[in-house]
C-alpha cells in the first residue's frame, strides 16, 4: 500500500515529515517518480494540478490539502469513481477565523482612518462604534464560515449567513438560502464576507448584479477565490461610493501582477493568499485518517460532492 505526494518538493517534504512521525511504516513515493502505476492506492495533491491521475489503476482515493478542490475537479485525467477529500484542518479553520475576525474589527473600529490621522498628525478622536450596530454578511456557511460566525456573534455583531441551501445556521445568525434569497441578504449590511467555494454558480458573484442590492459605503472582505470577483465592477463599485473599501486575500492571478490597479488603489487592502494556510502539523491527523479509511473502504473526511463542487 503506497501513497504518492503529487506536489512541489517543499511542500511535500514538509507533509511527508509529518506524516512519518505519525506512521514510520507509510511507504511514500513522490511525483513523477512513482514506479509502476499499479502500486499507487493513495494520492496527495496540493494547490496545483498534477496532471493525469487516470494512469493509477488501483488508485483508491484522493486527499488535497488545499480547502478548495476546483483546480482538482476541473483537470485532465481526473479518475471516475475516486473518492476526493479536501483539508479542512483545526490549524486552517482558526488562521481563517483570526484573520477575518481582526479585519472586522480593525474596519468598525476605524484602524484605518486612526492610521491615516497618525499620519497625517491629526488628532482623530471620534466615538467607538459598537459590535451590535454593525449588520455583517457571510458569503458561505461551510465549516469557515460558521466558525467565522460562530466568533463574531460571540463579539456582539449583527450577523446574516447566505448558503446555496438550506442548513441549520448558527445560534445568534440569521439564516438566508437560495439565489432568490440574496437581496434580502444583502439589503444594509456593512460588511459583506465572502468564504464560498468556487463552483461554476460562484464564479463571478462578487459583481454589480450582487453589488447593486448592498448599501453605499459597505465594504467587502473576499477571502473565497479570487475567481469569484469581477474586478471591473469592483473598480466601478469602487469609484462611485457604493463600495467604500475592499480588503482582498485571493485574486484571478497570484502573485498579483505588479501592474495590476489594486495594487495602488487607496481604497483596497492586499493581503497575499495568507489568510489561512494549512498546517502541515495539523492537517497529517487528517490524511493518514483517510489513507486508512481508503484502504477500508469507509467514507473519507471532508469527502468531496463532485457535482456540488465542494
Amino acid at each position: 500500500m503506497t501513497i504518492l505526494y503529487a506536489a512541489e518538493a517543499e511542500e511535500a517534504a514538509q507533509w511527508t515529515d509529518s506524516l512519518r512521525a505519525l506512521d514510520p511504516s507509510l511507504e511514500i513515493r513522490f511525483w513523477p517518480d512513482w514506479g509502476d502505476p499499479a502500486t499507487i492506492d493513495f494520492v496527495v495533491v496540493g494547490g496545483r494540478s498534477p496532471g493525469d491521475l487516470s494512469i493509477f489503476p488501483k488508485l483508491r482515493a484522493i486527499q488535497s490539502t488545499w480547502a478548495g478542490v476546483n483546480h482538482l475537479l476541473r483537470s485532465p485525467g481526473l479518475p471516475s469513481g475516486v473518492p476526493i477529500a479536501r483539508m479542512v484542518d483545526r490549524g486552517l479553520t482558526g488562521s481563517m477565523t483570526e484573520f477575518v475576525v481582526y479585519q472586522v474589527l480593525d474596519e468598525w473600529r476605524r484602524g484605518p482612518d486612526l492610521r491615516a490621522a497618525q499620519r497625517d498628525g491629526r488628532w482623530l478622536e471620534t466615538m467607538p462604534r459598537l459590535a451590535g450596530d454593525c449588520r455583517v454578511g457571510i458569503l458561505g456557511l461551510g465549516t469557515l464560515g460558521t466558525d467565522i460566525a460562530e466568533k463574531l456573534s460571540g463579539l456582539g455583531f449583527s450577523l446574516r449567513g447566505w448558503s446555496r441551501s438550506a442548513k441549520e445556521a448558527p445560534r445568534g445568525v440569521t439564516l438566508f438560502a437560495g439565489a432568490e434569497s440574496l437581496p434580502a441578504f444583502l439589503n444594509g449590511l456593512d460588511i459583506l464576507i465572502c468564504i464560498l467555494p468556487l463552483t461554476a454558480e460562484t464564479e463571478n458573484i462578487l459583481g454589480r448584479s450582487l453589488f447593486d442590492h448592498l448599501p453605499d459605503g459597505s465594504v467587502l472582505i473576499n477571502v473565497g477565490r479570487g475567481a469569484q470577483l469581477n474586478e471591473a465592477d469592483l473598480l466601478a463599485a469602487l469609484e462611485s461610493g457604493r463600495i467604500r473599501r475592499a480588503i482582498l486575500d485571493v485574486f484571478r492571478e497570484e502573485p498579483l501582477p505588479s501592474e495590476h490597479p489594486f495594487w495602488r488603489h487607496p481604497k483596497v487592502t492586499i493581503t497575499p493568499h495568507v489568510a489561512a494556510i494549512t498546517r502541515a502539523g495539523t492537517g497529517a491527523d487528517d490524511i493518514l485518517e483517510n489513507y486508512r479509511r481508503a484502504m477500508t473502504g469507509r467514507p473519507l473526511l471532508n469527502q468531496v460532492d463532485v457535482q456540488k463542487g465542494y
